[in-house]
């Protein structure tokens, strides 16, 4: 089910502050709170892009960034390039809400319904005489002003779903990773796989990732469900921990992105989300 709006705006409107030069939000107004969320050393902020020009400049807002790559020791392993065309556009509020709106309206059931004059049991008969009686006249007990009547203008079982182009989708995602990169909160690891499957070894990995965080909150990407850098065993050990969520490459989507504080990627996963928004789009 969807989290509450507050806190989709809020991350919305992080995201948006980000793109304009500023920390977020929850570090701008309150000292101390800047100084207990300061990012650990495995949580650095990313190195700064060239800020020359105006917000829309497209040549301060596409360069490449290199990040780097770590373990679950939270021990630097390697580098590695984040292309500036996916993650340094440009971020657009209005384009995040408009992703985020079509995903919760596809993800709606809609079984909702009620039952109509037609549908109610009852009703068979005229209750009393049209005339004669000095009272209203009426033709059913199972009209909508009647209790026990049928709903008038009642909710029907329909698809809450609605179109969007996918280049606005693509843009969307793009957005979303561009705002969790500018907020040094997108992350790459070597592996995500935790030894033995044990939720104890992975929630020891974390606190130590999160040491500094404001709080847990974690989105993981692997490359894949039965892959060797995830895959079940990561899934087993992070069962039981309600504030981490764990999907896929081919799962990974605005919504989740913006729900969660922290972005954790594989490398083999990051080069597949590469590829995948570096396609043209098929028509």
């Amino acid at each position: 089910m969807p989290q509450n709006v507050d806190q989709l705006d809020f991350a919305l409107t992080i995201a948006v502050d980000a793109s304009a030069g500023q920390a977020p939000l929850f570090a701008v107004h309150n000292s101390e709170v800047a100084q207990c969320c300061a990012p650990s050393r495995s949580f650095a902020a990313q190195p700064a892009r060239s800020q020359t020009g105006t917000q829309g400049s497209t040549e301060a807002a596409k360069t490449d960034t290199t990040v780097p790559v770590y373990n679950l020791d939270n021990q630097e392993v390697g580098q590695y390039t984040l292309p500036g065309t996916i993650f340094g556009v440009p971020i657009r509020r209005d384009i995040l809400h408009r992703v985020v709106r079509w995903q919760l309206a596809r993800r709606q059931q809609g079984t909702h319904k009620t039952k109509t004059r037609a549908e109610v049991s009852g009703g068979g008969r005229k209750p009393r005489p049209q005339k004669g009686q000095g009272k209203a006249r009426i033709g059913t007990i199972r009209a909508g002003q009647m209790r026990g009547g049928g709903v008038i203008h009642g909710p029907v079982v329909r698809s809450h779903e609605h179109s969007l182009n996918r280049k606005v989708r693509r843009l969307g995602m793009k957005c979303a990773l561009a705002a969790k990169t500018l907020e040094g909160r997108l992350h790459v690891f070597d592996s995500l796989s935790v030894a033995d499957a044990k939720t104890r070894a992975l929630d020891d990995h974390l606190n130590l990732l999160l040491s500094l965080a404001p709080r847990r909150s974690v989105l993981m990407v692997d490359s894949g469900k039965e892959s060797s850098d995830g895959g079940s065993s990561l899934r087993r050990a992070a069962a039981n921990l309600p504030w981490v969520d764990i999907i896929p490459q081919e799962g990974l989507n605005v919504y989740s992105i913006l729900q969660r504080d922290q972005l954790f990627l594989t490398t083999s996963a990051l080069d597949k989300v590469i590829h995948q928004l570096s396609q043209p789009i098929k028509r």
